[in-house]
């Protein structure tokens, strides 16, 4: 079998007017994951990203802890939903920057709600595709991996989004459940896939190998 590792971007700006952007953190998490794998000789066949700017800064970051080039096919099927049009469908009301712990988890609790009516189909948020649509893109992915990559190891950097999609769409999960997961994955972890030419097989999920030392504790972040 091969092994499919997906791997949320890290942290990015959240708050900042421009969001698509790593932090400095953001890029040393991605560094730390590379370099965690080239310590036990990891090496990729086949490499796919979205392409918005935090996923290619990622995927750079991990390429320098490895140490090797890395070739991305960039896919727009993996990039993340738009949490700003989302909110807005619910709550079209300005709403003040989320910079304190109180309006973070206002922030969050307003995107749950609008994830799970978008997910309904009970909104159609300006700019996005249908959920449906959303999930079929990701679907296609997998399939592509299934179908192209099945006894290879094959490295996907995107968002929360699509990787809990990915894991509903595997394990067959309700909305709720996918929205939950979303919600847990943290910044530059890594979820695994077993790949065989029939199906796909969740393996592990949203851990972080490459933050386990107590020197790195204060490294694990979720936005």
């Amino acid at each position: 079998m091969g092994t499919l590792y997906l791997v949320r971007h890290g942290q990015a700006s959240f708050g900042a007017h421009d969001y698509d952007q790593l932090s400095a953190l953001g890029q040393r998490q991605a560094e730390r994951l590379g370099a965690h794998w080239r310590a036990r000789g990891l090496r990729f066949d086949a490499i796919l990203t979205g392409t918005l700017r935090r996923h290619l800064q990622t995927l750079a970051g991990i390429a320098a802890g490895l140490q090797t080039a890395l070739q991305p096919v960039e896919l727009p099927s993996l990039n993340e939903y738009d949490s700003q049009a989302l909110i807005h469908a619910i709550h079209p009301e300005p709403l003040p920057r989320p910079d304190t712990p109180a309006l973070y988890r206002a922030h969050f609790r307003l995107l749950c709600d609008a994830l799970a009516q978008w997910m309904a189909g009970t909104i159609s948020p300006a700019g996005m595709p249908s959920w449906q649509e959303f999930a079929g893109g990701v679907r296609a992915v997998l399939e592509q991996v299934r179908s192209q990559h099945a006894q290879q190891n094959v490295l996907l950097v995107s968002s929360g989004g699509p990787i809990s999609t990915a894991v509903g769409e595997v394990l067959g999960t309700a909305p709720e459940v996918t929205i939950a997961l979303n919600m847990r994955i943290r910044n530059s972890a890594v979820t695994e896939f077993s790949v065989s030419p029939k199906r796909l097989m969740l393996q592990t999920f949203n851990t972080l190998p490459h933050l386990h030392e107590v020197e790195h504790a204060d490294w694990i972040t979720f936005a």
